[in-house]
Parts: C-alpha cells; structure tokens; sequence
C-alpha cells in the first residue's frame, strides 16, 4: 500500500468529520470514526514534522542549516 501525501490525509479527515455530523451515526459508530480522525490527526503531525526538519534555514552569513 502506497503512503499517503498529507492532502490525501486531510481529505479522508474531512470525509470522517462529514461522517461524524451525520445524525445516523450510533454512538459506537462515532467513538470508532473519533478514534480514526485521531489517527489521522497523528499521521498529518507527522508528516508535517518530518517536512519541517527538512526545511533548509540560511543564516545572514549565507550558511544553510537544517530547521
């Protein structure tokens, strides 16, 4: 299975919130897709901290460092 981009990550975030605003839900339903969009939540912070520490920084002396 490929590893999903953050926008693919988010979409399916979206998709769950949909699904948890739908009224037809049963509270079993509900704790299983809260428990999903926390996963994905997880998945995007991480992905979003291993771009961030690949962001090259340049110094005023024109020095690049890793942020």
């Amino acid at each position: 299975m490929k590893e999903q981009t953050i926008s693919e990550v988010f979409d399916n975030l979206d998709d769950v919130v949909k699904k948890l605003s739908s009224e037809e839900n049963t509270l079993e339903k509900s704790f299983t897709l809260y428990q999903e969009g926390m996963q994905l939540l997880k998945t995007c912070n991480d992905k979003i901290d291993a771009v961030e520490k690949k962001i090259l920084v340049m110094e005023e002396n024109g020095e690049k460092h890793e942020f």
